[in-house]
């Protein structure tokens, strides 16, 4: 748990009692490959940090799966607009990897929140990181070549990508497994 708590110190320093507070709601999980955190139509009830592993985020289609997105080791995974409306998923998350999982519920998290004085600091740094990030996501997706958004992972994650499925690469970078090849040949 202690990677969470260095995640965490990034963004607010928590005293001792604080980290007390909030580790004491944590629950370890362990999931299998291919398991499924959270099903289209169910309310995202956990807030989850990936100690091992890689969890995705996907829609099915009629004949196929659209792959958008992406939690690493050492990041949070939630659906996490299900999350904070607790309303009903648009999507599924799954576990692409085994993974090891540090989660809390929202009713634990909210009581973190009132319970600690740097509780809400914390939420509002997690929530504007993601924001962040899904904001530099769709500028990629406008305004970067697939094969920029393709380097740009290789960059950032090398890795994991060889743990994940060509075609859910293709599909997270906007292209078809074919194309993605070509893009992969021409880098080599």
């Amino acid at each position: 748990m202690i990677n969470i708590r260095q995640y965490l110190d990034q963004y607010v320093k928590l005293t001792d009692e604080e980290w007390e507070i909030f580790s004491s709601k944590l629950i370890k999980e362990k999931l299998p490959k291919k398991s499924l955190l959270l099903l289209k139509g169910e309310v995202e009830s956990h807030l989850s940090f990936v100690n091992k592993g890689i969890v995705r985020y996907y829609i099915d289609k009629k004949e196929s799966q659209y792959t958008f997105g992406f939690a690493f080791e050492q990041e949070f995974a939630s659906a996490y607009d299900s999350f904070l409306t607790q309303t009903p998923s648009r999507y599924y998350v799954e576990a692409l990897t085994e993974v090891e999982l540090y989660r809390i519920t929202f009713e634990d998290l909210q009581n973190a929140y009132a319970m600690t004085e740097n509780g809400n600091a914390i939420g509002r740094a997690l929530a504007e990181e993601l924001y962040l990030y899904k904001f530099s996501r769709e500028m990629s997706n406008q305004h970067e070549s697939a094969t920029d958004r393709y380097e740009q992972l290789i960059t950032k994650q090398p890795y994991f990508l060889k743990q994940i499925p060509l075609q859910y690469i293709a599909s997270y970078i906007g292209v078809t497994p074919q194309t993605l090849s070509k893009i992969r040949k021409r880098i080599s």
